[in-house]
């Protein structure tokens, strides 16, 4: 009962705050070592820096429509994001040293943010399903944008280890612990929870199954696996069904080009070919 009533709820907000700035700065130096591998300038390591640190935060609040972003309300998020950025910028390690860094502050950042956006949502007024997504946005938006911001595709779509799934499970443990009443608890196993499932996913490769390689395991689906084993090899496309599908206009090779608009006597057509060996039409004409 002591740990469950340790903070109050001036507390429970002071640790809120305080969770955020930490997954603030964390993320935003994450960004600048993406930034450093892509070899960016300063600006661009400050860039990278303030989508990765404030953008997860800042898409939740816009969301839950509570007033202004903290972040532009708060004066200590802009520069604490900028000060991991330029810790980034110039602290260089080894690669060894910033993928045990990495996968270190990734997981502690998913569990801090997991526990303030299901804490921001509450206090928003709002219940517990939209508490584990608003959770779930906090902790993945951040590199989501930044992902996007650099053209690549966001590591929550797979290929890797768990991510997006990990902020799901520590959004429903925060959940399930404020619904009991020991936020504390909450805090302390959501953060954990996503450290040790972090770790295991990295150290054994745990991950979601995804749509090459996963079948279902069952009757039917063995039987529909064994007709498509049975079946033809679908028939090859022709060239000159091949040709068919091109645009008029387009070349098709040496010596051939789709008119697509007008025939040689001046009526228009949909697609006229001609072709280097084909026959003169006067010829043709002629015969």
């Amino acid at each position: 009962m002591v740990l469950m009533n340790l903070l109050t709820v001036d507390g429970l907000a002071a640790v809120t705050n305080v969770l955020d700035l930490a997954g603030v700065f964390a993320s935003a130096l994450l960004g600048g070592a993406v930034a450093r591998s892509m070899d960016f300038d300063l600006f661009g390591f400050l860039v990278v820096g303030f989508v990765s640190g404030l953008g997860g935060g800042m898409l939740r609040d816009v969301l839950l429509q509570n007033g202004p972003p903290v972040a532009l309300t708060d004066p200590l998020y802009v520069p604490v994001a900028v000060a991991g950025a330029l810790v980034a910028f110039f602290v260089s390690f080894s690669e060894r040293g910033w993928d045990r860094l990495f996968t270190f502050l990734d997981a502690a950042v998913i569990g801090f943010w997991a526990v303030v956006g299901v804490q921001r949502t509450f206090d928003a007024g709002l219940e517990w399903p939209a508490a584990i997504i608003m959770g779930t946005i906090t902790a993945v938006g951040g590199g989501v944008g930044r992902d996007l911001l650099l053209r690549r595709v966001p590591a929550v779509f797979g290929g890797n280890a768990l991510y997006a799934s990990v902020a799901v499970a520590a959004s429903a443990v925060m959940v399930g612990a404020s619904a009991l009443g020991s936020p504390t608890i909450g805090i302390v196993a959501a953060v954990v929870l996503s450290l040790l499932l972090r770790w295991g996913a990295v150290r054994w490769g745990w991950g979601l199954p995804n749509g090459r390689n996963w079948q279902p395991q069952s009757r039917l689906a063995s039987l529909l696996r064994r007709g498509r084993g049975r079946a033809r090899a679908p028939r090859p496309v022709r060239p000159g069904a091949m040709r068919l599908l091109r645009r008029p206009g387009q070349r098709d090779g040496a010596g051939s080009v789709h008119t697509g608009s007008i025939r040689l006597d001046g009526t228009h057509t949909a697609g006229l070919r001609l072709d280097a060996d084909a026959p003169d039409p006067a010829e043709r004409r002629e015969d």
